[in-house]
């Protein structure tokens, strides 16, 4: 929640540095950037959110938690390199899509070995 906040209040402050005011969603290429970036996150995180909490009852509470803090600073990553350049999203952008099948492997497995277990 706290990094949909920061991501959030980022918006904000771009649209005031570029006088864009709601409900715009054009402008400046920089605020472009942003606003794509923390749409993206947000369209993201009830995946994440899911898969963190199926993955952490079924499988294992701590390596689900090792993977939930290296996608969540993925995805801080992503921010930051997005808003500076479009380019600069890739490598955080995969490094995050593999936590999530990561994630979705862990819950899977651990949902097997719950529902199969004699």
């Amino acid at each position: 929640v706290l990094f949909l906040a920061y991501f959030t209040l980022q918006v904000i402050y771009a649209r005031r540095k570029h006088k864009i005011s709601p409900p715009e969603t054009r402008g400046h290429p920089e605020f472009e950037r942003i606003f794509r970036a923390q749409a993206n996150c947000s369209e993201y995180f009830p995946i994440f959110i899911s898969l963190l909490w199926v993955a952490g009852i079924f499988f294992h509470q701590g390596v689900t938690a090792a993977c939930g803090l290296l996608y969540l600073y993925s995805r801080l990553r992503y921010f930051q390199g997005y808003a500076v350049a479009a380019q600069g999203r890739l490598g955080p952008l995969y490094a995050s899509a593999w936590m999530l099948w990561l994630l979705l492997g862990l819950a899977l497995a651990g949902l097997l070995a719950h529902f199969l277990q004699p």
